[in-house]
């Protein structure tokens, strides 16, 4: 099954709103995992500090599953 994720977050040093989304494959993955190594990977490709704001998943807003695996 694919789904479209969209990141909202915002660049803490220039205090701007990015927002990132993308169709993936969930593979037996739960939609908040794939959304967690998503957010995983902005966060590598960024060299400035971003700030998590909301995380949807086919509309369907999932941040505060996403912040649980991040706390891990």
């Amino acid at each position: 099954m694919t789904v479209v994720i969209a990141i909202h977050c915002i660049v803490v040093e220039i205090d701007k709103k990015v927002l990132r989304q993308g169709e993936f494959k969930l593979k037996g993955k739960k939609p908040e995992e794939v959304a967690f190594t998503f957010w995983k990977q902005i966060k590598r490709e960024s060299s400035l500090k971003l700030q998590l704001q909301k995380v949807l998943c086919e509309g369907e807003e999932i941040t505060e599953l996403v912040r649980k695996l991040e706390e891990l």
